[in-house]
């Protein structure tokens, strides 16, 4: 049969199959190049050719991004997908064939579909190796990457369970072709689950829906053993995974021994249950505690914390006896609380029960405030007696051991605030607030310095500092040391900043090139590009460049799934990933100084900027 490029060609379902379902063809190339042709014409699907003429077109081959498919159902789109060029090499026409290979590396992207949809179209892209279970591909690998990154943005976990369980039950066998069919079809679904409870598993630890659903998906692999003993090795997977065990051999599983495999079916370990429970409690947050009204220590605390280890913290930096000291906390309605030492100070794994404040016992009142405090002048000589190189050092540290815990589906989350009540977004968080912390601590530390000449030295050493962190690679703390000392209340010191010699302001000027945001920020891009791997970015702009994807993106088009747009952010939020560890799997360890990591980890912090500016015209008045 003879095709005309001109006309359109479309194939339809039996409405016993799939009533109403059609699929729209744009290319001949399309139709020998699908593999669901072959499967719907032995299913009995009937190929009509649409006579309707459109616009006239050449027979010249047509670029990937101009060939769409389009599935409809009941006459509304369900499924558009666009062709792309396979990154596998091929193989010589000789040894594969050169037909079959060539339209085997022609690929169909997702453009916008229903959830459902995209979930069926991953899973028969999927192409599994035959001895390792694992994909063949790059284009599978990252639609399959981007699916689990951002399905929280357009289905439930509960949904996605459901889902994932429809189509390993899928009955469909009626001979030995089709039972070959089932098992790679079920072999599909337990690799997508395993990738997702690999990358997600942070996130699904305690959701109830994922419990019931591997306790569920379990037994019936197990069920499923004695028909396709292939499937041991994902037994084996999923044991892994889930922290199960088997005492049984497939054999003990045939129907015969079903009563018996429902006594021992997916049953948690008690021991990983209580562990999981552990690392929740041992979760690390950044606290504040105020000494006045505007001014705050900020310290690491483990979520169980209680009042009296705050209280040990707190009177050992400010050299006052504890016994004077007692925790309250200013609740968000008004109120106050005083905590026992015992008491607990965060209602849940990451909120405070209130505003933290330090008053002593006697007077019920906050501290003196602290610029009158001598405590000011031990933390100022302090600071000189430190070594630049080891605060660097330390503030990266603190940094990474934030930053690797950050998950890439916490931008998601933060992006599209789906979950804004849940903790999906501790960690990024608490970077973000580190961030801001040091730009106050920086201004804290040069507004308290009461001299000219030691103000100078210490706008000299936090630029060395600034440099030593763009140095070890923590984009993070540079830019927040840069913007401190740009701030209006440090940048207005011009009696100060005279003072500083050439070569400092030379350094300073070329480090603060690094943040111009101009070209979008095409300086820093540059430069973090040409850093390796592990690498700290500047999460701000990150968070910036997501949501300039959300907001000049719709999510949905026609109530379907917008996926163009969801691979851009996926795409954005792997750079996590790819910062977090290099080609070797190492992060960023560095011995640090006990010293200085007794200094950074309680930064002294003044948060109100009227505060900051009232210091900053009492050392250098207006003219």
């Amino acid at each position: 049969m003879s095709w005309d490029c001109g006309l359109r060609y479309m194939f339809s379902v039996p409405p016993a199959l799939q009533p109403g379902s059609m699929c729209i063809l744009h290319d001949k190339e399309d139709l020998s190049r699908l593999e669901m042709v072959q499967r719907l014409a032995k299913d009995g699907c009937r190929f009509l050719q649409n006579h309707s003429k459109g616009p006239e077109r050449t027979c010249e081959p047509q670029s990937d991004e101009a060939v769409r498919v389009c599935l409809r159902e009941r006459g509304h789109d369900v499924l558009v997908l666009q062709r792309v060029s396979s990154e596998r090499p091929a193989l010589s026409a000789s040894a594969r064939g050169g037909g079959r290979e060539e339209a085997r590396n022609r690929r169909y992207m997702v453009v916008s579909g229903t959830p459902e949809k995209i979930l069926e179209h991953l899973l028969s892209d999927l192409t599994l190796d035959n001895d390792q279970g694992t994909t063949q591909g790059k284009e599978s690998d990252t639609l399959l990457d981007d699916f689990l990154l951002t399905y929280p943005v357009f289905m439930s976990t509960s949904d996605l369970c459901q889902a994932l369980l429809g189509h390993y039950c899928t009955k469909r066998c009626r001979g030995k072709e089709d039972r070959k069919e089932e098992l790679e079809r079920k072999r599909k679904v337990l690799h997508l689950v395993s990738q997702w409870m690999s990358l997600c598993r942070d996130f699904l630890r305690e959701d109830e829906h994922v419990k019931l659903f591997t306790k569920t998906l379990y037994h019936y692999v197990l069920d499923d053993l004695y028909e396709h003993p292939a499937l041991e090795a994902d037994v084996r997977e999923l044991q892994k995974l889930y922290q199960l065990h088997r005492r049984h051999t497939a054999d003990e599983y045939s129907p015969q021994r079903k009563s018996k495999a429902l006594f021992h079916q997916l049953s948690l370990r008690e021991s990983g249950v209580r562990s999981r429970s552990t690392r929740r409690e041992t979760k690390e947050v950044l606290c504040h505690v105020y000494i006045t009204m505007d001014s705050y220590l900020s310290m690491k605390a483990h979520a169980g914390a209680v009042a009296q280890e705050l209280l040990q913290a707190v009177a050992e930096r400010m050299d006052v006896p504890e016994g004077e000291l007692v925790l309250v906390a200013v609740t968000y309605v008004g109120g106050r609380l005083l905590l026992q030492p015992q008491d607990r100070v965060f209602a849940d794994s990451s909120r405070p029960v209130g505003r933290l404040h330090i008053c002593r016992k006697e007077l019920g009142e906050v501290l003196y405030p602290f610029t009158d405090n001598s405590e000011l002048q031990q933390r100022t000589a302090r600071m000189f007696t430190l070594n630049t190189w080891d605060v660097a050092v330390a503030l990266t540290n603190f940094d990474w051991s934030i930053f690797d815990s950050i998950h890439e589906q916490e931008l998601v989350y933060f992006t599209f605030s789906r979950h804004a009540s849940s903790n999906h977004t501790v960690a990024l968080e608490l970077l973000l607030q580190r961030c801001n912390e040091v730009q106050l601590w920086v201004m804290t530390e040069v507004l308290l310095c009461p001299t000219l000449c030691k103000r100078v030295q210490l706008i000299k050493k936090f630029i060395k500092i600034a440099a030593h962190c763009k140095a070890q690679r923590n984009l993070n703390c540079f830019f927040s040391i840069i913007m401190g000392l740009n701030a209006a209340a440090v940048s207005r010191l011009s009696q100060t900043w005279e003072k500083i010699p050439g070569k400092f302001k030379k350094l300073f000027s070329e480090l603060e090139t690094v943040t111009d945001p101009s070209l979008n920020h095409k300086a820093y891009r540059d430069s973090f590009k040409k850093m390796k791997a592990p690498k700290i970015p500047f999460l701000p702009l990150l968070l910036k460049d997501i949501t300039f994807i959300h907001e000049g993106n719709k999510t949905f088009h026609d109530n379907l799934v917008n996926f163009e747009k969801l691979h851009m952010i996926a795409d954005t939020v792997r750079l996590i990933r790819q910062c977090q560890k290099d080609h070797m799997g190492n992060g960023i360890t560095q011995k640090s100084s006990s010293e200085v990591r007794a200094y950074i980890d309680y930064l002294h912090i003044i948060d109100n900027q009227q505060t900051l500016f009232e210091l900053s015209h009492r050392l250098e008045p207006r003219p």
